[in-house]
């Protein structure tokens, strides 16, 4: 596929939905390339965690600069090195990518965290070294270095960008959208504060972590958007995967606990959206069937607001984990191991987009269908 190639004439917006999973990202950036080399370019992104970051990058900088940007990023978090080479076989694999965890877990990550100099067990109580093992100071310098912010904030003609996070006082999910706000770093950040190892984010008086503890994906946010009532292609791209085979080891089990707790349950979302698109269809064709002068003033609102019902065709693009990858696959940031994810969704998305079924427009009833391409 070439960049020559036009976006879909069936739908009027692009969005690219993107999950957590820290180390695991760069596959993420991968399904950008593809999208990106097919001329699919997303103007609507919505992100959390690490999804929250490759979206801010990509929609903060101009086509031409987005790629380049994305692997900047990635190269800079994951240039340290830990093996002089790249070994072969799955036993060795596996020691590499532990080392290169622990040393995650002990020097922290280039240009995105670094340990606190003080143990959080030993700091004063309620102060900021107290509250988590590690400081992202860096991530915001590097934040600011990748992304054009004063892009972010012009109205219309630029990607839309929503990015998650979790009140810490309230319990509360929370989305920082750019369609009524503007974005900073300190944004981003907060949806990628993952406790604790992480430290909260104060926004404007309150406190934030990442958003992956109420929801780790931004699918809903988008179903139930109310401002750009488009028909719209969505790349779901999610990085843990809700199914998998049964443990065999305390590794596998560990690996499968988290793939359980951070997957996405798009199929949930979907199927309870879809659940509502039909009672909705109902609803409008009986207001079809009542006399005019028998409206309400109400009813006349629903009317308008059930004419026109945007239709979703959703490509939901899930990593399949490498057999030698274990439980500590979202914090190893091996510069290997980040280009092998970027090559896996690199080459699923472009797998996907050779398929002919998702160009087209879904049924008016429902009006939305999901292509779970890996499931099939």
């Amino acid at each position: 596929m070439t960049g020559s190639q036009t976006r879909p004439c069936a739908f009027g917006r692009i969005a690219l939905v993107l999950q957590g999973g820290g180390a695991l990202g760069s596959y993420q950036a991968g399904v950008y390339q593809a999208m990106h080399e097919a001329g699919l370019e997303p103007d609507w992104l919505a992100g959390v965690s690490i999804g929250a970051i490759n979206a801010a990058i990509i929609a903060g900088n101009r086509r031409e600069h987005r790629l380049e940007r994305l692997r900047a990023f990635w190269e800079r978090i994951t240039e340290r090195r830990i093996w002089p080479f790249a070994p072969d076989g799955d036993d060795l694999r596996r020691a590499r990518n532990l080392q290169s965890a622990l040393a995650t877990l002990t020097l922290g990550t280039p240009g995105f965290f670094r340990p606190n100099p003080v143990n959080p067990w030993l700091a004063p109580r309620g102060s900021a070294r107290a509250m988590a093992f590690y400081d992202t100071a860096p991530l915001r310098e590097t934040l600011r270095g990748l992304i054009d912010w004063d892009l972010l904030d012009q109205p219309g003609g630029h990607p839309r960008l929503a990015v998650g996070a979790v009140n810490v006082l309230t319990g509360n999910f929370q989305y920082f959208d750019s369609a009524g706000m503007a974005l900073a770093p300190e944004h981003v950040m907060a949806s990628g504060a993952l406790p604790p190892g992480l430290p909260p984010v104060r926004i404007e008086g309150e406190w934030f972590w990442d958003g992956g503890l109420v929801s780790n994906t931004p699918l809903q946010y988008l179903l139930e958007d109310e401002v750009d009532r488009r028909d719209a292609l969505v790349f779901q791209v999610d990085l843990f995967p809700a199914r998998g085979p049964l443990p065999r080891d305390m590794e596998e089990v560990l690996g499968r606990e988290k793939d359980i707790r951070y997957s996405s349950r798009t199929r949930m979302n979907t199927d309870a959206y879809t659940r509502l698109r039909r009672w909705q269809l109902r609803l409008k064709r009986a207001l079809e069937r009542v006399p005019e002068p028998a409206l309400t003033e109400e009813d006349r609102a629903m009317q308008a607001r059930l004419a026109r019902l945007p239709r979703l065709s959703i490509l939901q693009m899930v990593y399949q984990a490498k057999a030698y990858e274990g439980q500590a696959k979202d914090y190893e940031f091996g510069p290997e191991t980040m280009r092998e994810h970027w090559q896996s969704g690199y080459e699923d998305t472009r797998r996907t987009l050779t398929r002919p079924d998702w160009r087209e427009l879904p049924p008016e009833d429902p009006g939305i269908v999901t292509h779970d391409i890996h499931r099939e």
